[in-house]
């Protein structure tokens, strides 16, 4: 299984829709990046993610499950090779995790979210995961 950080800003899909969408999921769409992209193809049936609040909380507020591999995205213009996955949410963290905190931790040095911060979909190794869902109470 292999970790990710997925960011949205609140205002545009939040954790709470993140919820509503149920078991169903959504399509995680919109992405225009080539090396989120490049991510996006290498996400498995399983795989999981962290939800980031971007922009308004920057803080790690959940963890979702990829439910569907990549596939083009519907939102992209024709003929453009962009791809979505569909997410659904797994848990809440019961302590959001700030990019304060996880900026404060020096085993989180190397994480891509601090290393590519304008990167959208960064991959997170086994001890990160293991250490942010941790310092999120999980």
């Amino acid at each position: 299984m292999a970790y990710w950080l997925l960011k949205s800003e609140p205002d545009a899909w939040s954790w709470d829709q993140m919820v509503k969408a149920g078991a169903k999921g959504t399509a995680w769409t919109g992405i225009r990046n080539h090396t989120a992209k490049l991510n996006m193809m290498k996400m498995k049936k399983g795989d999981r993610g962290f939800f980031y609040h971007s922009n308004i909380g920057k803080e790690i507020v959940g963890i979702v499950e990829v439910i569907k591999e990549a596939y083009p995205d519907p939102t992209a213009k024709a003929g453009e090779p962009w791809v979505c996955v569909d997410v659904k949410a797994v848990e809440a963290l019961p302590r959001p995790v700030t990019l304060a905190a996880i900026k404060a931790e020096p085993k989180l040095a190397d994480i891509q979210v601090l290393k590519q911060s304008r990167l959208s979909l960064p991959a997170i190794t086994d001890a990160e995961w293991k250490l942010v869902r941790k310092m999120g109470g999980l």
